[in-house]
């Protein structure tokens, strides 16, 4: 997904699951994934483009596992050649697009990336229906240090911590449409409201009010 945005001073950038790689000041970086709030400090006129893989998606276009990228920021030549990132540069500073750029290098690299792993997707998709990832190795025949170990690779974290992160994500969305906390903390299966705003705190830094608010 590509998305735009301004500097707006100090910013807590949630974890999603995701990975993402920005083009800002004419410089690619990578975002790996991150395990808490991520704070950043911009002034009001920088501009940024980025594109954001979905969970498991990133390491196949960054060409390494996520583990090494976990809670990091990193310049994209510290993984890629530097002549590939002085291609793909060179494109984004003569685009009148840059975001439209980034994607289609993005589905160039891709299909030469080879299959992406089912395993990754399956974690992924029980996670984003909010079930227990307690019995995913089981189904997929593999043993729980096997599927931690893909999903290190893929997520940069284990299956029940992606699990946390797009769980509190889910709570957030309700709590911001106006569901009521203890409602949502039941919806998305925290044991309770206190579980939630433990979860929250934890993950965010922040609490779940201060977040609404």
């Amino acid at each position: 997904m590509v998305w735009t945005g301004a500097g707006r001073g100090s910013v807590r950038v949630l974890p999603d699951g995701c990975m993402d790689v920005l083009w800002h000041d004419d410089t690619l970086t990578i975002a790996g994934p991150d395990t808490v709030a991520h704070l950043t400090d911009d002034s009001p006129d920088s501009r940024y483009t980025g594109l954001r893989f979905a969970p498991g998606l990133g390491p196949r276009f960054f060409g390494v596992p996520a583990e090494p990228l976990r809670d990091q920021r990193v310049p994209l030549d510290a993984v890629w050649p530097a002549a590939h990132v002085k291609r793909l540069t060179a494109a984004l500073v003569d685009s009148p697009n840059p975001g439209l750029a980034l994607e289609e290098a993005a589905v160039a690299r891709l299909a030469d990336a080879g299959s992406a792993d089912p395993v990754l997707g399956e974690v992924a998709r029980v996670a984003a229906r909010g079930e227990p990832v307690a019995a995913t190795a089981l189904r997929l025949g593999l043993s729980e240090r096997q599927l931690h170990r893909r999903c290190l690779v893929g997520f940069g974290y284990g299956a029940k911590q992606l699990h946390r992160i797009v769980r509190m994500n889910r709570a957030l969305d309700l709590a911001r449409a106006g569901v009521p906390l203890a409602a949502t903390a039941t919806q998305v299966g925290y044991a309770d409201q206190a579980h939630l705003s433990r979860d929250v705190r934890a993950l965010a830094g922040v609490s779940v009010r201060g977040l609404i608010r």
